[in-house]
C-alpha cells in the first residue's frame, strides 16, 4: 500500500532526486517518488526505518513525518526560520565584501601581507558555510557530481589562481540566487496551498451541554454538527434541520449555490451562506469528498509526465558530462597548444563547473506541472497525475458517452404505445414495477412519470429482479415474467415486435414472452454541449466521437445536432471497449484518445482509454477511483477548461526547458572560448533557475 509522508529540510532539487533514486534501489522498497515542490514522499516499502536511515545517510538534516489523515499539502515547519537565517548570513557577507572594496586599499597600505583580503575571505566563508557543509556530506558518500561540491571546487580553484574577488563574487551570486530561488519555490508552495485552502479546520459538535469545537478528525460517524452561516461544512453528512444555500466552488469550481434542506446530502468543503444547518455525519473526515480531492491533488506528482522523466535522465548525465568537459578544457589545451597557459585554461574550466547543475529544470518542470494540477482543481477538475495532464495536452480524439454526458440524462416519458390489447396504464405500471429498484436515468424517469400520474406502486408485487447489462432488466411482477429493455434484448430473446427505432429512445416491455408495447422516452442535449465541442476543436482536437447503447435513430439525432465526426449506437459495455480500441488504433501514435463518461457505468472503457474522464462526479467515490481525470460537475465545458489548462502548462514547461538549455549551452561555449567570466556564468546560471521557477508559477494562474 502506498503512503505519503511529509519530508522536511530538503532545499535542493538535485538532492531530492538523488534521495528518490537511492530509495528505489533499496531492497523492500517497491515504489518511491519524492515531490520536492510539495515536500512529500510517496512510498510503498516494507521497512520504514530502513527508509529513514537511507535518507539520513544522504541528508542528515532531513526529517520524515507522518501526515495527518485527510491533510493537504505538507508545510515544513522550519522553512521560514531557515530562509530568514540564511538571509541574515548573506546580508552580513555582502557587508563584509563591501568593506573589502571600500577599505581594501587602505588595509593593504598598512604593509601586513594578506590583511586586505580578510574581509573578502570572511565574506566567502560566511556565504559558503552551508555550501561547505553540503559538499562535505556529499564527498563522504563518494558523490562528486553535486552542485555544492562543484561550487567549492570552482571557487577554491579561483582562489588558487589568485582570483579572490571573483571567487567571492561567484559564491555570493550563487547563494543569492539559491536564496531567491528557495523564496520563489516557497512562495509557489504557499500559492498552491492557498489555491487548495478548502480543508475545514474546525467542527462544532452538538453535545448535551451545547456546542464544542473539535478538529474534523475527532468527529465520528453519527455525530451531530451545527454549521453556521459563513462556516465550512467540516464533514460529509445529511441535513437534519435548517434551510440554506451552500457555496460548492471548492469542489466544483462553480459559484452556483446549492440549496440544502432536511434530507439532503452535503459535503465537506462547502460553505454555508445563509442560515444555520444541523447535520448528521455520514463519513469520517479522511473519507470525505474534500479530503479525497486534496489527497488526489497533492499525490498527483507521484505520477510523472514523460517530460519529467526525460529531465530526470538528463540531469543524471548532464553534470558528469560538463565536469568531464571542464577537466578536458583544463588539461588538454595547455598540453597541445603552443603558448597556452594552465592558469588561463583552468579558469575556463572553472567557468564550466559553475554552470554544471541542471537545477533550473529539476525544480521548475515539476513545479509547472503541479501548478497546472492545482489550477485545474480550483476549477473543479481533478487530474490524478502530471502524466495525465500531459496526455490532455496531446489530445487529438475525444470520445463521449451520450446519456448524462452530452445529454441531460433526465429522460421524459413522451408516449405510451401498447400492443396486443394491453392497456396503457397497465403497460406503464408493469414497466415501473420491474424498474423500481434500478438507478439508471431511464428507470428514474419512468418512476417519476407514475408519481406525476398519482399511480401508487405495490412493491410486494415484485418477487424477482435481475439486471441484464447493456440490454435491460428481468423481473417477476404479480407472478408474471416481465422484460424491460432495448431492441437488442428483444432480438436476443426472439420476441416478435413491430417497432425497432423511434424518434427518441424506445423502452420495450415483454410480459410472459409476449410483446406488450413500448415507452417512448426523450432526453434533451445539454445547452452548453455544442459550445464545448466547438471549444475542443479550437484547442486542436480533430475527432469528436460518440458511443451509446441507445438506438441508431436517437444517436443520429444527437450526432447531427452537435455535428459530431462519428457515432456508434446500440453498443453493450464490452462492445464500447472494442470500438474504442479501433478508434485508438486509427489514432496511432499521433495523438491521445480520451473517453468522457459517468465513471460508473463506463468503468471498462474509461480504464482502456489513454485518458479516462469521469464527468459529474461530485461525491462519487466510484468515479474518483476509476478515472484519470475527474470533472466534478456535469458541464461538458469542464473538458474544454481541462484541455486549455493542460496545453498552457505544457507551453510553460517547454519554455523553461528551451530557456534553461539555451542559456547553459551558450555559457558552456562562451566559457570554453574564454569569453564568459565566472561571475557572469554563475549569474546566468542562478538567473535562469530563478526565471524558470517564476515562469513555472504562471501555471497556477492559467485561465480556463
Amino acid at each position: 500500500m502506498k503512503n505519503s509522508y511529509a519530508i522536511e529540510n530538503i532545499d535542493c532539487a538535485m538532492c531530492a532526486l538523488k534521495i528518490e533514486e537511492a530509495l528505489n534501489r533499496l531492497p523492500g522498497v517497491h515504489y518511491a517518488a519524492l515531490d520536492f515542490t510539495n515536500q512529500r514522499l510517496h512510498l510503498e516499502a516494507e521497512d520504514l526505518e530502513q527508509v529513514r536511515a537511507a535518507i539520513a545517510r544522504l541528508e542528515p538534516e532531513a526529517t520524515l513525518k507522518e501526515l495527518p489523515e485527510g491533510s493537504g499539502a505538507a508545510e515544513p515547519e522550519t522553512e521560514v526560520f531557515r530562509l530568514n537565517r540564511e538571509l541574515v548570513m548573506l546580508g552580513i557577507a555582502l557587508l563584509l565584501f563591501g568593506a573589502h572594496w571600500l577599505f581594501g586599499a587602505r588595509l593593504q597600505s598598512l604593509g601586513v601581507p594578506g590583511l586586505h583580503l580578510l574581509p573578502a575571505l570572511a565574506a566567502y566563508l560566511l556565504a559558503g558555510a552551508n555550501v561547505f557543509r553540503g559538499a562535505w556530506r556529499t564527498l563522504r558518500r563518494g558523490d562528486l557530481f553535486d552542485e555544492n561540491v562543484l561550487m567549492v571546487i570552482a571557487t577554491i580553484g579561483a582562489l588558487a589562481i589568485d582570483a579572490v574577488a571573483e571567487a567571492v563574487t561567484v559564491m555570493l551570486f550563487f547563494k543569492t540566487g539559491e536564496l531567491l530561488q528557495n523564496l520563489a519555490v516557497s512562495r509557489s508552495r504557499r500559492s498552491i496551498r492557498a489555491l487548495l485552502a478548502s480543508r475545514p479546520d474546525k467542527a462544532f459538535r452538538q453535545t448535551t451541554t451545547g456546542l464544542e469545537a473539535v478538529a474534523p478528525e475527532q468527529v465520528r460517524v453519527g455525530d451531530t454538527l451545527v454549521v453556521r452561516p459563513g462556516e465550512k461544512v467540516p464533514l460529509d453528512g445529511k441535513v437534519l434541520s435548517g434551510d440554506s444555500r451552500l457555496d460548492t466552488s471548492a469542489l466544483t469550481g462553480e459559484p452556483v449555490p446549492l440549496h440544502a434542506r432536511p434530507g439532503d446530502a452535503v459535503m465537506a468543503g462547502m460553505i454555508n451562506l445563509h442560515a444555520a444547518l444541523t447535520l448528521r455525519v455520514t463519513r469520517p473526515f479522511g473519507q470525505s469528498a474534500i479530503a479525497k480531492v486534496l489527497e488526489l491533488v497533492t499525490s498527483a506528482a507521484a505520477r510523472k509526465a514523460p517530460t519529467e522523466k526525460f529531465i530526470t535522465t538528463f540531469a543524471r548525465w548532464y553534470t558528469p558530462a560538463v565536469v568531464a568537459a571542464a577537466a578536458a578544457v583544463a588539461v588538454i589545451p595547455p598540453l597541445v597548444l603552443p603558448d597556452a597557459l594552465f592558469r588561463t585554461w583552468i579558469y575556463r574550466a572553472l567557468v564550466l563547473l559553475v554552470i554544471s547543475c541542471p537545477c533550473a529544470l529539476v525544480i521548475s518542470i515539476p513545479l509547472g506541472y503541479f501548478g497546472g494540477i492545482g489550477r485545474a482543481s480550483k476549477n473543479g477538475i481533478l487530474v490524478k497525475g502530471s502524466n495525465y495532464l500531459d496526455a490532455l495536452a496531446h489530445l487529438k480524439t475525444v470520445v463521449f458517452d451520450k446519456t448524462g454526458t452530452l445529454t441531460h440524462g433526465r429522460f421524459e416519458l413522451l408516449e405510451v404505445v401498447p400492443r396486443n390489447g394491453r392497456h396503457p396504464k397497465a403497460l406503464l405500471t408493469h414497466a415501473a414495477l420491474a424498474e423500481m429498484h434500478a438507478t439508471h436515468p431511464i428507470a428514474q424517469s419512468i418512476l417519476a412519470a407514475l408519481r406525476r400520474e398519482d399511480i401508487t406502486l405495490d412493491g410486494d408485487a415484485v418477487s424477482g429482479h435481475t439486471a441484464l447489462p447493456g440490454r435491460g432488466i428481468r423481473a417477476t411482477v404479480h407472478g408474471r415474467t416481465v422484460l424491460v429493455g432495448n431492441d437488442a434484448l428483444l432480438h436476443e430473446q426472439g420476441i416478435p415486435h413491430d417497432v425497432c427505432e423511434v424518434d427518441g429512445t424506445a423502452v420495450h416491455v415483454v410480459i410472459d414472452g409476449e410483446y406488450a408495447g413500448h415507452l417512448r422516452m426523450g432526453d434533451a442535449v445539454k445547452p452548453e454541449a455544442a459550445e464545448a465541442l466547438a471549444g475542443l476543436r479550437k484547442e486542436g482536437v480533430e475527432q469528436l466521437v460518440m458511443l451509446t447503447g441507445d438506438n441508431e435513430c436517437a444517436a443520429a439525432a444527437v450526432a447531427d445536432q452537435l455535428q459530431l465526426d462519428a457515432f456508434h449506437a446500440g453498443l453493450l459495455p464490452d462492445e464500447k471497449v472494442a470500438v474504442l480500441e479501433q478508434i485508438m488504433a486509427r489514432a496511432g501514435d499521433g495523438g491521445k484518445v480520451a473517453f468522457v463518461g459517468d465513471g460508473i457505468n463506463d468503468a471498462p472503457v474509461i480504464a482502456r482509454s489513454d485518458v479516462g474522464v469521469a464527468m459529474g462526479a461530485m461525491g462519487s467515490e466510484a468515479a474518483i477511483e476509476t478515472a484519470d481525470v475527474v470533472l466534478m460537475t456535469g458541464s461538458p465545458m469542464k473538458m474544454v477548461t481541462a484541455v486549455r489548462i493542460a496545453r498552457r502548462t505544457r507551453t510553460i514547461v517547454w519554455q523553461n526547458i528551451v530557456m534553461a538549455l539555451a542559456v547553459k549551452g551558450v555559457f558552456v561555449v562562451l566559457g570554453a572560448m574564454g569569453v564568459a567570466s565566472m561571475w557572469e556564468a554563475v549569474f546566468a546560471d542562478v538567473g535562469v533557475a530563478l526565471a524558470a521557477v517564476v515562469n513555472a508559477t504562471r501555471a497556477l494562474h492559467s485561465r480556463g
